[in-house]
């Protein structure tokens, strides 16, 4: 997302199902550390300061097993393609969509 005030950032991350958000200050460079990277669970933030993307990233799915929580439906395949290759949890059983990408990205 490319939010230019507060007030879209805010309007947005309160829209959001989950996901993880990362905050850079305006004028911020490619490759410049952002201002704060955090983990949204229906709109809200439930961590923060977590200093990389990877980080959140393994921490979103961490809550979503603990918490037992589904996959927003409208990112059900994202979330499965992220579990399946990158995490490699339950990889072997791959959908025919996401076993073409998993050839594509790994070769």
């Amino acid at each position: 997302l490319n939010l230019n005030t507060d007030t879209e950032a805010n309007s947005s991350m309160e829209q959001t199902v989950m996901g993880v958000y990362i905050i850079q200050t305006e004028g911020a460079k490619p490759g410049d550390d952002p201002e704060d990277i955090g983990v949204l669970i229906e709109g809200v933030e439930v961590l923060s300061g977590l200093g990389d993307p990877a980080m959140a990233c393994a921490l979103l799915f961490g809550l979503i097993y603990c918490l037992n929580l589904s996959y927003p439906p409208e990112l059900k395949s994202t979330f499965k393609v992220l579990q399946k290759i990158l995490l490699k949890l339950n990889g072997q059983r791959l959908s025919s969509k996401a076993q073409f990408l998993k050839n594509k990205l790994i070769g």
